[in-house]
């Protein structure tokens, strides 16, 4: 599989988190070509802050001795809490559908050596413009009101 694969195997979680009502971020972690956990946001669904899609997908990975070898998908580019896990992991490679509905912390990855590649994937886009607009008040919500941190 490549990229763009990959990348379709996260929008499939982001889709599970739109259609159970929650917001569409969904994230796969690969390592030698298999993906080794998956996850999708879960705040609403689970009544739990922490529940971002990328926190899902690593803690579904399971408990690892490293992760340096492994590669995040997601369809969102990270607010700060994912882009910390990221990088108190020491994931070393994150390929993000797109940063065009939230900016992220793409220059904050870069700086602590990830190498941060952006499909701007036109559905990782659809999704979660038409999620914003659905539902602003739980989309402010989930980024604390902010742009990027």
């Amino acid at each position: 599989m490549d990229d763009t694969q990959f990348m379709n195997a996260a929008l499939e979680e982001a889709k599970k988190g739109y259609a159970s009502g929650g917001v569409p971020v969904g994230a796969i972690l690969v390592e030698d070509g298999q993906i080794i956990g998956r996850g999708y946001n879960q705040r609403v669904q689970q009544m739990d802050p922490i529940a971002h899609g990328e926190m899902d997908c690593i803690r579904n990975a399971g408990r690892r001795a490293r992760y340096d070898a492994a590669t995040i998908y997601t369809t969102l580019a990270p607010c700060m809490m994912c882009t910390g896990a990221i990088i108190q992991f020491g994931i070393k490679r994150v390929v993000i559908g797109e940063n065009v509905n939230f900016p992220g912390n793409i220059e904050v990855l870069r700086n602590h050596g990830v190498e941060v590649l952006n499909l701007n994937d036109e559905g990782c886009i659809t999704l979660m413009s038409k999620f914003i607009a659905e539902k602003p008040e739980l989309w402010d919500e989930d980024i604390a009101g902010r742009e990027s941190v």
